[in-house]
């Protein structure tokens, strides 16, 4: 009888159905690799609808999990909050949108189609589980699964310097941020006298402020700025994306960003309450930084992959506006302004994909003329370009409105004018690329849009990346109308849960106190 007991209070604590996203997702992956034992020919035939229904079954999972009464998972290793669930659905969806543009790019380098599926699908669960990680050690693992497999993604490519030269530099820099953030996890687990739970280590931090518990801020807020590509730590940013292939690109542009930002939830607004003025002080600084040098530099670019990369460097610096706020409004528009991210990046980059498949080419200059070839392409290159400058009625528009209000509101003058000029600096240079597709005359096309081959969409692999193509740019120009029901969907997130809620209530406290 006590044996029954003690099984089910175990039950209680492991609460496994909290992970039941996570798990479609590794027996995707499973099932992927056995799959690919088949052969070839049979993984490109069942690879692809078998990731779809996995990943398909996780966002359900997701959904049935909204607003479920929460209870802490594995001994309180894992929250499944509105939070985590909200961006382990980014991150679920972005993988999904990758996989569709990935088929033909990785039938026409003839490589195994399953071993990506399963490395990409590692990735992704890495990513999940590091949205809802509440522990320094379930942190380090999912962080160290989401790295390792990036870099095997990165320098996929077997035949392509390029490739090997990105992941090599990815792998260096990363580990370097893992051995950072092992440090001040170590500085963390003493000051706490040995816990690991992040609620524990934020109530000893409350009493100690040494100038220990200050390195172990800087430590961890550098683990955090290198997973959002923020200045300066975003040195592996451009090279990565330059050479990594470009679906794992897209991926990584999303998914880990997304898993960064929900990491810098966790442990800064969690964690380092007590050092509220601190880390936002220093996030200020990064914010404005990124915010600068991202989008001044990608006007010097002549590829688009690298204008991309600097221009992601830009988007970590508006979204970073949301979590230095503090407020209601500051995390519900960043959660709203990553949604959007996702649609409106991962269709710039279905687009590049579409081009470079037929082209071979990535430079700005080949782009030249191309909507007398390929008025799909300009079309929605156009559509997104505009999107992630800000242009009304897009969708991201709407969510850097939402951003530049909350942190109005909030009184971070620095930062939304920052915001708003760098926004203007973005607008020149996507433009230059909307130009550059459409207002050349057929004799200043340039060669490679000259020596454009005839469209054809009956290829296989093709089909999934037009989809996908469509479907994010039909969202991302409709999206602004429904900007005001995602709001509301943000706002939901963020009032279920309750480290937000607590850091909302402590903010509105401050200036009375």
């Amino acid at each position: 009888m006590a044996s029954g007991l003690g099984t089910g209070a175990l039950a209680l604590q492991l609460n496994a159905g909290a992970i039941a996203p996570e798990v479609a997702v590794l027996l995707t992956l499973v099932v992927c690799l056995v799959v690919d034992l088949a052969g070839e020919k049979t993984a490109s035939r069942w690879v692809p609808p078998i990731c779809y229904g996995g990943l398909g079954a996780s966002l359900v999972l997701l959904a049935l999990q909204w607003d479920s009464p929460l209870e802490p998972s594995f001994l309180g290793s894992f929250l499944a909050d509105n939070l985590a669930i909200a961006f382990r659905a980014v991150v679920a969806a972005s993988t999904l949108i990758s996989l569709l543009l990935s088929w033909r790019y990785v039938e026409r380098s003839g490589t195994p189609m399953g071993e990506y599926a399963a490395i990409l699908l590692a990735a992704t669960l890495g990513a999940m589980f590091l949205c809802g990680s509440t522990d320094l050690v379930s942190i380090f693992i999912s962080l160290e699964t989401l790295s390792v497999a990036s870099y095997l993604l990165a320098g996929y490519m077997k035949r392509d310097a390029r490739s090997s030269e990105a992941a090599l530099k990815y792998l260096l820099v990363g580990s370097a941020a893992a051995a950072v953030f092992l440090y001040g996890a170590s500085l963390l687990y003493g000051l706490s006298g040995g816990a690991t739970s992040l609620a524990t280590i934020g109530l000893a931090l409350q009493t100690s402020a040494s100038p220990i518990t200050a390195l172990a801020l800087v430590f961890v807020l550098a683990t955090v700025a290198f997973k959002i590509a923020a200045v300066p730590f975003h040195q592996w940013t451009p090279d990565v994306y330059e050479g990594s292939p470009t679906p794992v690109v897209a991926f990584l542009s999303v998914g880990s960003k997304a898993a960064g930002f929900a990491l810098a939830v966790r442990l800064l607004v969690g964690c380092f309450e007590s050092f509220d003025a601190q880390w936002k002080f220093l996030f200020t600084v990064l914010a404005v930084l990124s915010m600068v040098l991202g989008n001044v530099v990608a006007l010097a670019q002549t590829s688009m992959k690298r204008m991309l990369a600097y221009s992601s460097i830009g988007q970590a610096g508006f979204v970073m506006i949301g979590l230095v706020c503090g407020t209601e409004d500051g995390f519900s528009a960043m959660v709203l302004y990553m949604a959007a991210y996702l649609f409106m990046n991962l269709g710039a980059f279905a687009c590049i994909i579409l081009f470079s498949l037929r082209t071979g080419s990535d430079r700005i200059a080949d782009y030249a003329g191309l909507y007398q070839k390929d008025p799909l392409i300009t079309l929605g290159l156009s559509l997104c370009l505009l999107s992630l400058g800000g242009i009304p009625p897009m969708l991201g528009f709407f969510g850097k409105i939402y951003l530049f209000f909350a942190g109005w509101a909030d009184h971070q003058y620095l930062l939304v004018v920052v915001g708003l000029v760098t926004s203007v600096v973005s607008i020149y240079y996507y433009i230059s690329v909307i130009k550059m597709m459409v207002v050349k005359e057929p004799q200043e096309a340039s060669d490679v849009v000259k020596a454009y081959p005839a469209i054809t969409w009956n290829l296989a692999g093709m089909q999934p990346l037009r989809a996908a193509l469509v479907g994010c740019v039909v969202i991302t120009a409709v999206g602004g109308v429904l900007s005001s029901p995602l709001f509301d969907w943000a706002s939901s997130t963020v009032a279920g849960t309750p480290i937000l809620q607590q850091a909302i209530a402590a903010a509105a406290i401050a200036p009375l106190g």
